[in-house]
């Protein structure tokens, strides 16, 4: 099995080395383990910093949002031909010491994408975060029919079935909801499990605010329904 871990990143370079630091270089179950940052136009030294720690880094020119990050990754796992293409956010809010729990259930065939979910448990969720994740599960299942605990998790894996068939459109944060679009289309197995999350100031900062909903969610249901 070929494992890649696809990292989309836009201006981490105060957390990235920490990020790149706690991933594995070898698994159990893997033959293979790469590591592919998508620097989605940073302005600072974000990709300079992973190519010195000796990680691949896939540049865009400007910054075309989670989405376009995802495509990149999801096109390079492809054009390589990986087995399993793992997600990760570079913000340090995952712990890498999940990883081989997230991809178990692909290891072992018993689902095409695995969800990663923050929501199980007492994670001393910032309210914000539940609200918008909340009202993006509720949407996802109008939508698709599909109830998912986390429907904005970040951090997921695709087997090789799903890494072909899954093919992505928008470009900003309303992919994490498109992502079950098409788990739907493509009737592909999903199951989730649960992960550590690990909430800092840095990374409060960084995610989606509360202000935001309703623009987050207008958007899903602006290009999703198209």
């Amino acid at each position: 099995m070929n494992l890649i871990i696809g990292i989309p990143a836009y201006n981490e370079e105060a957390m990235i080395k920490r990020v790149l630091n706690t991933l594995p270089r070898k698994l159990s179950g893997i033959s293979n383990l790469d590591i592919v940052l998508i620097d989605d136009g940073s302005v600072d030294k974000t990709g300079t910093i992973a190519k010195k720690l000796g990680v691949s880094v896939l540049t865009h020119i400007i910054n075309r949002g989670l989405g376009g990050a995802l495509k990149t990754a999801f096109s390079y796992a492809k054009s390589k031909n990986y087995d399993i293409l793992v997600t990760f956010d570079a913000d340090g809010q995952h712990d890498a010491k999940d990883i081989p729990k997230v991809i178990l259930p692909i290891l072992n065939n018993q689902a095409d994408v695995v969800i990663g979910s923050r929501w199980f448990g007492d994670n001393n969720k910032p309210f914000s975060r539940y609200v918008i994740n909340r009202l993006a599960n509720i949407f996802t299942y109008i939508m698709y029919g599909i109830w998912t605990s986390d429907s904005q998790s970040g951090f997921r894996a695709f087997n090789k079935k799903a890494i072909r068939q899954i093919n992505l459109i928008t470009d900003g944060m309303e992919v994490s909801s498109e992502i079950f679009k098409e788990i739907y289309r493509n009737k592909l197995s999903f199951t989730e499990t649960p992960i550590n999350v690990i909430y800092t100031d840095y990374s409060r900062k960084k995610g989606q605010q509360i202000q935001n909903a309703p623009n987050v969610l207008f958007q899903l249901l602006f290009r999703l329904i198209k």
